[in-house]
C-alpha cells in the first residue's frame, strides 16, 4: 500500500461524508423558505410552526455541512499538492466565487434570519431566508462547475514553461454542458433528499401519534404534519421527474465526454450497435468479457445516443484508444464499483420516488394512510435518498479514474510528493474518528428536536402584520 491509496480513501471518505449534508441543505433551505412564504401569505399558524420546526433541523445540518466542507478543501494542500499546483489557476476561480459570493450571501442572510425574527419586518425577514436559499444553490453551482471541469476540461491552456494549466475562459468553465447538466441532476437529487427528509419526519410524528408512542404529534400538531407530509411528497415527486430527465442527459454527455465511465457502468466490454442495458452481469476483468449478462435490448444505445441502433463504445476499444493517445497504461476504472454503484444509485432513487407516488395517492383529498407499513416505508425513504446520492458520487468520481483531470492529469501524478504513508494513515484515522463523533452529535441533535416537536409560538396580531413587534422570536 502506498500513500496514494490512503490519500484516495481519505478524500473519498471526506467527500461522501460531506455530501450527506449538502443535498439536505440545498433542498431544505428552499422548503423552509416556501413554508415561511406560505405563512406570510396565509397567516396560518401551522405554517409558522412548520417553518420554525424544520428551520431548526436545517440549521443543524447547515452547521455540519460547513465544518466538513472546510476540512475537505484543506486536503487539496495536504495530500494533493501536485494537483493544486497544476490546476490551481483554474480550479481556484469557481471556488473563490463560491466563497466570496455564494457562501457569503448564504451565511450572512442565515444569520439575519436566525436573529431577525423579532427585529425585522416580516417581508424583509422572509427575503433573508430566500437569499440564503439562493446562496446555497449558487454555492452548489460553482463547486459543481469546478468538479465538472475535471471530467471535461475546457477554457484552459498548459503553460510549457511552468507546466501548469492556466485559465483562458472562465465562462467556458461555468457554462459547459457538463456543468449545467451536473448541477440540474444534483439539484434534483437534493430536493428528493430534502423532500424525503420532510416526509420521514412527518411520517414518524403521525405514526407515533396513531400508535400512542412517545414523540408523536399532538392534536394541535396533526394538521401541521399532515400538510408537511403532503409538501414533502410533492417536492419529491417533482424532483424525481427532473432527476430522470437530467439523468438521461448525463448518460448522453458521458457517452460523448466520458465513454469509459459509461462503458464501465454497463460492463460493456466491446463496442456494440443497438447495445442492451445490463440488468445483471458477472464479468472477468482480466479476460475483458462477461460470463453472465442479462439485459434489455436497445436501451443502452437509446440512453447514450438517442437512437435504438446507436453505437456505444466498449471498454476494450476505449482502452486501446487511450493507450494510443496517452501511452501505455491501464486506463480502466474499477468496473465492479462502477457497475453496482450505478444500479444502487438508481435502485435507491426509484425507491424514494416510488414512496412519493404512493404517498400522494394515499394522502389525496385530505386523507392519511391507516396502515403502519406506509409510515415505516416513508421513514426508510430518507436513508434511501442519502444512499442514492452517495452511490451517485462514487460513480462520478470513480468513473473518472485513473484521471484527476480527464485526459490531462493522472491521479498518481496528483498526490503530494512529500507526504508519507504514515502521515496519511494518521490523518485518515483522526478524520474518521472525528467524523464518527460528529455523526453521533448530528444524529443526537436531530433526534432530540424531532422527538420534541415544534416549539409553541404565539401568532402575531392582525392589527399591524408587517411590524417587527408582531413577529415571534426564534426559539431554540
Amino acid at each position: 500500500m502506498e500513500a496514494l491509496d490512503l490519500a484516495r480513501w481519505q478524500f473519498g471518505i471526506t467527500t461522501v461524508y460531506h455530501f450527506l449534508f449538502v443535498p439536505l441543505t440545498i433542498g431544505l433551505s428552499v422548503i423552509v423558505a416556501s413554508l415561511q412564504t406560505a405563512w406570510y401569505r396565509t397567516g396560518k399558524h401551522e405554517y409558522l410552526q412548520a417553518t420554525k420546526f424544520f428551520g431548526k433541523l436545517f440549521l443543524i445540518n447547515f452547521a455540519m455541512g460547513v465544518v466538513t466542507g472546510i476540512v475537505q478543501e484543506f486536503q487539496f494542500g495536504m495530500n494533493w499538492s501536485e494537483y493544486s499546483r497544476f490546476v490551481g489557476d483554474i480550479f481556484g476561480a469557481p471556488l473563490a466565487m463560491e466563497a466570496l459570493l455564494a457562501f457569503f450571501l448564504e451565511s450572512t442572510f442565515i444569520g439575519l434570519w436566525i436573529f431577525g425574527w423579532d427585529k425585522l419586518p416580516r417581508g424583509v425577514h422572509l427575503a433573508c431566508i430566500w437569499a440564503a436559499a439562493i446562496g446555497s444553490n449558487l454555492s452548489a453551482y460553482f463547486i459543481l462547475a469546478a468538479n465538472s471541469w475535471m471530467r471535461n476540461p475546457v477554457g484552459y491552456t498548459v503553460n510549457p514553461d511552468t507546466g501548469r494549466a492556466e485559465l483562458t475562459d472562465i465562462w467556458a468553465v461555468l457554462s459547459s454542458p457538463q456543468s449545467s447538466s451536473t448541477f440540474v441532476h444534483v439539484l434534483a437529487g437534493s430536493f428528493i433528499t430534502a423532500g424525503l427528509f420532510v416526509v420521514a419526519v412527518s411520517a414518524f410524528k403521525l405514526w407515533r401519534a396513531r400508535s400512542g408512542g412517545d414523540g408523536g404529534a399532538t392534536t394541535g400538531e396533526h394538521e401541521l404534519f399532515r400538510k408537511a407530509l403532503r409538501t414533502g411528497l410533492i417536492v419529491t415527486m417533482i424532483a424525481g421527474v427532473l432527476s430522470i430527465y437530467s439523468g438521461d442527459n448525463q448518460a448522453k454527455l458521458a457517452a460523448e465526454y466520458e465513454p469509459m465511465k459509461l462503458a464501465g457502468a454497463e460492463a460493456l466490454w466491446n463496442t456494440e450497435d443497438a447495445a442492451h442495458f445490463s440488468m445483471f452481469a458477472v464479468g472477468d476483468t482480466e479476460a475483458g468479457n462477461n460470463i453472465v449478462d442479462l439485459g434489455v435490448p436497445y436501451v443502452l444505445s437509446f440512453l447514450a445516443t438517442g437512437e435504438f441502433g446507436g453505437t456505444v463504445e466498449g471498454i476494450n476499444d476505449i482502452q486501446a484508444t487511450y493507450e494510443a493517445a496517452y501511452g501505455p497504461g491501464d486506463y480502466t476504472p474499477n468496473i465492479f464499483i462502477l457497475y453496482w454503484s450505478f444500479r444502487l444509485m438508481m435502485g435507491f432513487g426509484f425507491f424514494g420516488i416510488g414512496i412519493a407516488v404512493l404517498g400522494l395517492w394515499l394522502t389525496r383529498k385530505g386523507r392519511l394512510p391507516r396502515s403502519g407499513w406506509f409510515y415505516r416505508a416513508a421513514i426508510l425513504g430518507l436513508p434511501a435518498a442519502l444512499l442514492a446520492n452517495t452511490f451517485g458520487w462514487i460513480l462520478t468520481e470513480m468513473g473518472r479514474q485513473p484521471w484527476t483531470v480527464h485526459g490531462v492529469l493522472l491521479t498518481a501524478d496528483s498526490v503530494s510528493p512529500g507526504v508519507s504513508l504514515t502521515e496519511v494513515a494518521f490523518s485518515l484515522t483522526v478524520f474518521t474518528l472525528l467524523y464518527g463523533t460528529l455523526a453521533v452529535v448530528e444524529a443526537g441533535l436531530l433526534w432530540r428536536y424531532v422527538k420534541a416537536g415544534p416549539t409553541h409560538v404565539t401568532p402575531p396580531q392582525d392589527d399591524d402584520p408587517d411590524h417587527s413587534a408582531n413577529v415571534p422570536a426564534f426559539v431554540y
